[in-house]
């Protein structure tokens, strides 16, 4: 097993910072993968292995001078093949040149920007593996789990909703080194900036090219590592509750219970909504910041136009 890393957040911190304003259209924050627990690949290279603990001993009483059957605890090796996340950025020449605070000032804002189109990439990637708006290039995530993927599999709640394509998922996460993690090449491959000629049919342009990339993969632990409530539509009654989060906690381990709940925004409104119903005053809840203790995380990377699971 590689050893534990740094979160995501402080990996990527003052990659390529630069001095601008923070206001934006663009909905790509990724407050997931700035929790998550960085490992590097275990063997140094582009492939991520880790054993799972799936069998355990036989053990037992005994009376004396009486054997007793004994068996070894077995462990099964995951074996997770990292893609590259590119996010290389090009501007034109001219453009830089002419920038009123200089050619290196752009090329550093331009590559901060696509830092962060990665990181939220990387985010989406990590819910939704290569289904629906995840990438068929990229890594497995959340939706690819063959432990999350029914409404009968044990670590899943099924909220019940049922129009088609509304629907959206609330995670249920372990993060640590034995559990969810995210697990990158051991920096951001960004080369030197250099002119070249982009174009095509005789049709180019001079700009300055930057190359950068990333390995990426997600470790998505074992069978208890994850929780999931699924089919969560705007239906009537379909929302999140706290009711719904309980039971998924009921199916976590008495000792290695989930350390953050992952949402987006639509169902944080149902459950900010779920807490006004019952208010003893009938004042409107706040937005919920935890639930039964377990800090809650939005992100724009879960989408609410799923398809419901069966």
């Amino acid at each position: 097993m590689a050893d534990a890393m740094l979160t995501v957040s402080q990996f990527v911190a003052d990659k390529l910072d630069v001095l601008q304003t923070n206001t934006s259209n663009i909905l790509n924050d990724a407050p997931f993968v700035s929790q998550l627990l960085r490992l590097s690949p275990s063997g140094g290279g582009t492939v991520h292995k880790y054993t799972v603990y799936t069998t355990e001993p036989t053990v037992g009483f005994r009376t004396e001078n009486s054997g007793r059957n004994m068996s070894e605890s077995l462990d099964t090796v995951t074996t997770l093949t990292m893609k590259i996340l590119d996010f290389t950025w090009a501007v034109d020449q001219a453009t830089a040149n002419g920038w009123a605070r200089g050619r290196a000032d752009l090329i550093a804002r331009e590559g901060a920007r696509h830092l962060g189109a990665a990181l939220f990439k990387w985010e989406k990637q990590i819910f939704n593996g290569t289904v629906g708006v995840g990438d068929s290039a990229g890594h497995t995530g959340f939706r690819d789990n063959t432990y999350i993927d029914a409404t009968t599999d044990g670590m899943v709640t099924n909220a019940g909703g049922t129009t088609a394509n509304t629907g959206s998922s609330v995670y249920l996460i372990r993060l640590g080194q034995d559990d969810v993690a995210g697990v990158t090449s051991d920096d951001f491959m960004i080369g030197d900036t250099t002119p070249q000629l982009l174009g095509a049919a005789n049709s180019y342009y001079p700009a300055y090219v930057t190359p950068a990339s990333i390995w990426t993969a997600l470790q998505m632990g074992g069978a208890y590592s994850i929780g999931r409530i699924a089919n969560l539509t705007a239906d009537s009654g379909k929302g999140l509750t706290d009711s719904l989060i309980a039971t998924n906690l009921m199916n976590f381990p008495a000792a290695r219970q989930p350390n953050v709940i992952v949402m987006n925004r639509r169902s944080l409104k149902q459950l900010q909504a779920s807490r006004t119903a019952t208010s003893s005053t009938g004042a409107p809840a706040p937005f919920p910041q935890e639930s039964f203790g377990i800090p809650i995380i939005v992100t724009d990377a879960i989408s609410s136009t799923e398809a419901l699971i069966a």
